[in-house]
């Protein structure tokens, strides 16, 4: 039985990491290397593909119980969450066309120092100053590998940014919309909600931004015979919704600690693999600032566990 246990967690694990880092690479490919310049509409796919998988689970596969929407007002705060979660999607997918993945996933690894300005600022919460003493290594990180990162793009690091800063928006604004027990959804029923209101507020904006996006998907797949561009977006909505996955892994892994080290595993892994795939140039500066950046990230988590404990 353990054993059969232990097999389980490491196929959920590789699924979850093979997810997570297939949609990053995918992405990373069809908007830069390929030339797909159309990040709305894969946005869009992504959150098709969430929608459509999420009610499979809950619905079908009985992974999580259904929960309803008890109110427009609950309904009005869900869909104030999805307009900020698809910020902060499109945003990082057209940093993707101009920044390596590497750079990427540098920059994301901010989101605590974003989520703990976000907190304070909106419910003037504070932390222990231990807490955010180990926010500078994590900016500081980031910004030697901005110096030492051979395919700097302005744009593209605004870009990432403003995603990095929309997604700890996102999490803070969940824990201030939907406190109240009645309220309180868990993530995979939170994206069965938000994946279809997030669909419904990019297709206005595909249409008008991304124009005939869909006849120039069908043009390439005709005239493209090696790399079929819409079979690589049908994988895309494949690959898309890792967050189920990852309420699985919460479900299997008692201690969150284990699921944070799994987290900031799954960065460096992913870092890795896309040197390995796309040849990106990197610098020894570079990596040294990712590597403090994940360090205090790590740091972070621990200082947040131990002033929840005191």
């Amino acid at each position: 039985m353990k054993s059969s246990s232990k097999f389980f967690t490491f196929g959920l694990v590789a699924s979850w990491y093979s997810s997570n880092i297939g949609v990053l690479l995918l992405n990373k490919y069809l908007l830069s290397n390929y030339g797909f310049k159309y990040p709305i509409f894969l946005t869009m796919c992504h959150m098709t593909a969430c929608s459509l998988l999420s009610y499979i689970a809950i619905a079908w596969m009985k992974m999580v119980p259904m929960q309803t929407i008890r109110s427009r007002l609950q309904f009005l705060k869900i869909s104030a969450l999805s307009f900020v979660f698809c910020i902060s999607v499109v945003f990082g997918n057209v940093s993707l066309r101009f920044l390596p993945v590497s750079f990427n996933q540098a920059i994301g690894a901010t989101t605590p120092f974003f989520t703990a300005v976000f907190a304070y600022l909106m419910t003037f919460k504070r932390e222990a100053w231990l807490t955010y003493v180990t926010l500078i290594p994590v900016v500081t990180g980031v910004i030697i590998a901005s110096g030492g990162e051979p395919s700097f793009h302005l744009f593209g690091f605004i870009m990432c940014i403003a995603a990095t800063a929309a997604r700890a928006l996102k999490s803070v604004l969940q824990g201030i919309l939907l406190s109240s027990e009645g309220e309180k959804l868990n993530s995979m029923n939170l994206l069965l909600y938000m994946a279809p209101i997030a669909v419904v507020f990019l297709l206005p904006a595909t249409l008008i931004m991304e124009k005939n996006v869909v006849g120039i998907t069908l043009a390439l797949a005709r005239d493209d015979v090696k790399i079929i561009c819409s079979e690589n977006i049908l994988l895309e909505m494949m690959l898309s919704p890792d967050i189920l996955l990852q309420e699985r892994m919460h479900l299997v892994l008692i201690s969150s600690v284990g699921f944070e080290v799994l987290g900031n595993a799954k960065g460096a892994v992913a870092v890795v693999v896309s040197i390995l795939i796309f040849r990106n140039p990197v610098s020894v500066t570079g990596m040294l600032g990712y590597t403090l950046t994940v360090f205090g990230v790590i740091l972070y988590s621990e200082a947040k566990k131990r002033s929840k404990t005191t």
